[in-house]
């Protein structure tokens, strides 16, 4: 049902990525894996080939911590549309540091590197009948007030804060994405998901990995014992990604205790989703640091 649409899925090279990306292509779209590691990308895109004889499947590059590779990503975007993009990539709890054009890491991936590799491509996602975009937030946005004031570590940085911070930017970003999309009168929907506790490499690969021993016993034995596999973190993302009926703005969620596990279910008692003022503010600085403006 899905055979003529191509779709993005950053991050495609593990965990929930990789799960949401081959779960697509067995669907039948023609799935582009965007992702940083040229080489883990390679690996993931022959497992995949593996897993789903006949798939259509393409590695491309991107690294959502510099402007310069979002650019030329979109720039070399050579398909007649986008249907589906899944903001997939990001990454959680990291030392300090700053992407190549100087934002907090954090800030900096999951929140500024999405909205800039959005805004690139919706040329490309106007061109499709019925597009979607879906974001990768999480359950912890709800922990995360965001202090626009210190988004960027102006006034100090504690990783947990800078996470759930770019966390709850991320469904900021989504919702109001769609409100623009509606006042301009296009037909893409955008949504926002959070996985739920789940087992990937995002607090232990990267700038984690130089961590000490203490941290990755820690966080391996918290994985083993409260964290799902990836299969069932993906499924927020592939419902939010291939649900008739779903409303724009929607934002998915497990159904289970703190969000935490469980069936996907749209959920609309978050604050982030009524407070238009922050979204708007937000936005206007996203656009500002990133030099981007949507072609609504």
């Amino acid at each position: 049902m899905d055979a003529n649409k191509v779709a993005v899925v950053t991050g495609a090279n593990s965990g929930i990525g990789y799960v949401t990306a081959r779960e697509l292509a067995q669907r039948g779209m023609h799935v582009v894996l965007a992702c940083r590691d040229p080489g883990r990308g390679r690996d993931a895109l022959d497992r995949m080939r593996a897993e789903v004889p006949g798939a259509r499947l393409e590695l491309r590059r991107v690294d959502l911590g510099s402007l310069a590779s979002i650019r030329a990503f979109a720039a070399g975007w050579d398909h007649d549309r986008l249907d589906l993009l899944v903001n997939n990539a990001g990454i959680a709890v990291v030392p300090f540091a700053r992407t190549e054009d100087g934002f907090e890491s954090q800030f900096g991936v999951n929140h500024l590197g999405t909205f800039a590799l959005t805004g690139l491509l919706l040329p490309h996602l106007r061109a499709a009948p019925e597009a979607r975009v879906v974001t990768v937030s999480s359950e912890g946005q709800r922990f995360g007030d965001l202090d626009l004031t210190n988004l960027d570590a102006e006034r100090g940085y504690r990783a947990g804060k800078a996470y759930t911070q770019s966390k709850r930017a991320n469904l900021y970003f989504a919702v109001e994405l769609q409100r623009r999309c509606d006042a301009a009168g296009l037909a893409l929907r955008s949504m926002a998901v959070a996985p739920g506790f789940t087992r990937t490499n995002v607090l232990t690969g990267g700038a984690n990995s130089s961590r000490g021993r203490f941290y990755r016993t820690a966080v391996g034995l918290a994985m083993r014992v409260l964290f799902r596999p990836a299969p069932e973190g993906a499924k927020t993302s592939l419902y939010a990604a291939t649900a008739p009926d779903l409303p724009g703005g929607s934002y998915i969620v497990p159904d289970g205790l703190l969000q935490t596990r469980g069936e996907p279910t749209r959920r609309t008692r978050e604050r982030a989703i009524r407070d238009t003022a922050t979204a708007a503010q937000l936005w206007q600085l996203s656009e500002r640091l990133t030099g981007i403006r949507y072609a609504f």
